[in-house]
């Protein structure tokens, strides 16, 4: 159909169709802008002409002729390779190479594809957990211990939690996690406890509303932001809720909290080399349970390897504080996500949430709840304040990049 003419029916189907591609998107993962320009695109180029869209976190409002739909659209996990196929069809549209109803056909393909398998997600929680056990400090056999805790939290997610509400589920996976590292430290497996849980608890971690939460903001899309970041916060409680129940029902059975002491990182993994190939490894793993395409795994291991590198010669070199080389390694991240994604042809999201994922706080979650439980209320305060610096930092390096970006593709 040529741009510009179309009939009601025909109007009525474009419409649908762009509907369906901003569903897709909304539920796996896509933040707001991007919904709303592939439903613009999609919908312009067959020629609708009186359309409007209106995009929240979990519900798109379409009107357009004597079109209106209004739909709720649940957040149901990531699934990144639905992402980037609606990003090529709305391409493919736009060039004219699909009619519609070969672009009908094509969404119903996208909306069928299968997920990861479900040992393949098995693999990609255990390797990222060992991975991100080694870049915060742990040593070759905490490691180990976060592997099979990560491996085991997955079986649990991928079984009894997929019945469960969200809330409930992120609780249940923190105590699974922090049980399983809880058991093999007493029987001796592993150096520091408290690095073999801040790994095991990573894959639980809300990457994707976090990061999009702040790109939302940046876009101005106050309200989907807001609410993506407070559900972060949410699943952030949770997790720090399940650890707390272990720490507690530990601390009745034993008759005390378990004494940590907050570990130096290991001297073998804390060569550059191996904080390198740690992060690129632990990130190959989430690109799994992210749902990235499979021809994307490597640049993503190597965005979030970049970053890191950046984050540890500013603190090992610049001498500057966590929180300033947070802020520099996101504008690294995003600017490489950013030119990676023009180059590839892929969305920013792709390469943003796996690059970024290193620099967010999960041992500020792990340790404000450690010393909550243990009752040192003012190491807690300050644990709880660093990472909520570092969030900061992140969110200033994303908005940052954001501003800058479109300055660059005007340029390009």
């Amino acid at each position: 159909m040529e741009k510009g003419t179309n009939s009601a029916p025909q109007a009525e189907q474009a419409l649908e169709i762009a509907a369906r591609a901003g569903h897709i998107l909304l539920e796996n993962g896509a933040e707001i802008s991007r919904v709303e320009e592939t439903m613009e695109r999609i919908s312009s180029h067959y020629g609708v002409d009186r359309k409007s869209f209106f995009v929240l976190s979990n519900g798109i409002f379409t009107t357009g002729h004597r079109f209106a739909s209004v739909e709720y659209i649940p957040f149901k996990g990531t699934r990144l390779d639905k992402v980037v196929e609606i990003n090529q069809l709305s391409r493919d549209i736009e060039s004219g190479q699909l009619e519609l109803p070969q672009a009908e056909s094509r969404l119903e393909e996208i909306g069928r594809l299968p997920e990861k398998s479900f040992w393949e997600q098995l693999a990609g929680s255990a390797v990222g957990s060992a991975g991100f056990c080694i870049i915060f400090g742990g040593s070759l056999p905490d490691s180990l211990v976060s592997l099979i805790a990560g491996l085991l939290l997955y079986v649990f997610v991928l079984g009894p939690g997929r019945h469960m509400s969200k809330m409930l589920c992120n609780i249940c996976g923190g105590a699974v996690a922090s049980i399983v590292c809880l058991l093999c430290y007493k029987l001796g497996m592993g150096n520091s406890l408290s690095h073999m849980i801040i790994g095991s608890i990573i894959p639980l971690i809300p990457g994707v509303p976090f990061t999009n939460g702040i790109r939302d903001l940046a876009n101005e899309d106050y309200i989907a932001g807001a609410t993506r970041l407070l559900d972060a916060l949410l699943v952030f409680f949770s997790i720090a809720l399940g650890v707390s129940l272990t720490f507690l029902a530990d601390s009745r059975i034993e008759g005390g909290v378990i004494e940590i002491s907050t570990s130096l990182s290991d001297s073998h993994t804390s060569a550059l080399s191996i904080q390198l190939l740690s992060a690129f490894i632990g990130t190959l793993g989430f690109s799994v349970l992210f749902g990235v395409p499979r021809c994307h795994y490597m640049v993503c291991g190597l965005t979030a390897t970049a970053g890191w590198l950046v984050y540890l010669l500013m603190l090992r070199l610049a001498g500057v504080s966590v929180v300033e080389a947070t802020a520099v390694a996101t504008v690294v991240v995003a600017l490489l996500s950013w030119g990676l994604a023009v180059l590839r042809r892929c969305p920013t999201t792709v390469f943003l949430i796996c690059g970024i994922f290193p620099l967010i706080p999960g041992a500020g979650i792990y340790w404000t709840t450690y010393y909550i439980v243990s009752n040192q209320l003012t190491m807690a305060l300050t644990s709880g304040f660093t990472a909520l610096k570092i969030t900061i930092a992140i969110i200033l390096g994303i908005i940052i990049t954001t501003l800058v970006t479109p300055l660059l593709h005007r340029n390009r």
